[in-house]
C-alpha cells in the first residue's frame, strides 16, 4: 500500500505533460497575439492609405479638360483683301479645341509690336457655352483688364450685317478710344469680333472697324458648305472702304441700344 506522500508526489511522465500544456499555451497565446499585432498593422496600414486619398476625395472634382492649343500645322481659312501692295502682312495664329472650335486670329501691331488691331473669326464646336454673355471676354481681347466694363458704342453696317461696337465705360464722346466689335451668326455656329485703334477720330476708327470686316474673305470653307454659303451672300453685300468714316455706314448715335441678334 502507498504512503500518502508517494500518492501525491508528481511522476515524471505528469511532469512532462504539464510542461508540455504549458508550452502549448505560450505557443498559442505567442501565435494569437502575433496575429493580433499582425491585424492591427494591417488595419494601420488600410488607414493610412485610406488617410492619404482623403484630398482626392475632398477634392473630388472633374479632371480638368484641354483647352485652347495653337494647331501650327494648320492651314489659314481666311484673308483680307489688300488695299494696296504695300499693305503690312497681319500675324496669323489658330487655334483648335478637342471639343471641334477653331479660332482664327489675325493680328496688327504698331510701334514697339503694340498691339493696334485684331480679327478673331471663332467656329464653335462643343464647347461654346450659350449660357456665356455674348461680348465676355471682349474686353480681354482688347488688351484691358477682365473686369473692365463695357458700353455699347453705336452700330456699323458691313457685308456681315449691322455690328455691335463697343469701347471701355466712361470714355467720354469725340475721345478716340479703341473699339471692340462683336458678331454672332448662329447657322453656321460663327462670331466674329475684335478691336480697332486705327484713325484718329471715332468715325473713322468705326469706318477702320467696317473697312475690315468688309475686306474679310473666306479661302476655305473644308466641310462646312453652310460657312461657304455665309461669305458668298456676305460678298454680294461688300461695299468699298471709305477711310474717312462716310455717315451711311454707321447706324443711329454713337451709343445706340442694341436690338435683336448681333
Amino acid at each position: 500500500m502507498q504512503s500518502p506522500e508517494a500518492s501525491t508526489a508528481a511522476t515524471p511522465t505528469q511532469i512532462h505533460l504539464a510542461l508540455a500544456n504549458f508550452a502549448d499555451e505560450v505557443v498559442g497565446t505567442l501565435a494569437r497575439l502575433f496575429a493580433y499585432v499582425g491585424a492591427l498593422a494591417l488595419f494601420a496600414i488600410l488607414a493610412l492609405a485610406g488617410l492619404g486619398q482623403l484630398p482626392d476625395l475632398r477634392d473630388d472634382e472633374p479632371a480638368e479638360k484641354p483647352g485652347w492649343a495653337e494647331a501650327s500645322r494648320s492651314h489659314p481659312a481666311f484673308a483680307l483683301s489688300r488695299l494696296d501692295s504695300s499693305e503690312k502682312t497681319a500675324s496669323y495664329t489658330i487655334f483648335r479645341h478637342p471639343e471641334g472650335g477653331r479660332r482664327d486670329v489675325m493680328r496688327w501691331t504698331g510701334e514697339a509690336d503694340k498691339p493696334v488691331a485684331e480679327l478673331e473669326i471663332y467656329r464653335e464646336g462643343s464647347e461654346f457655352d450659350v449660357t456665356r454673355p455674348a461680348a465676355a471676354g471682349l474686353a480681354v481681347q482688347m488688351g484691358l483688364g477682365a473686369a473692365t466694363a463695357l458700353e455699347q458704342a453705336g452700330l456699323i453696317d458691313t457685308k456681315f450685317g449691322p455690328v455691335a461696337l463697343f469701347r471701355p465705360t466712361g470714355t467720354a464722346d469725340g475721345t478716340p478710344a479703341c473699339l471692340g466689335y462683336l458678331k454672332r451668326n448662329e447657322e453656321p455656329g460663327l462670331q466674329i469680333s475684335g478691336f480697332s485703334c486705327q484713325g484718329d477720330t471715332m468715325p473713322a476708327r468705326r469706318a477702320a472697324i467696317a473697312c475690315t470686316l468688309n475686306r474679310l474673305t473666306l479661302l476655305t470653307s473644308g466641310n462646312e458648305p453652310k460657312l461657304a454659303e455665309l461669305f458668298a451672300h456676305a460678298e454680294l453685300k461688300r461695299r468699298s472702304c471709305d477711310a474717312g468714316g462716310s455717315a451711311d455706314w454707321l447706324l443711329g448715335a454713337a451709343n445706340a441700344q442694341l436690338r435683336g441678334a448681333l
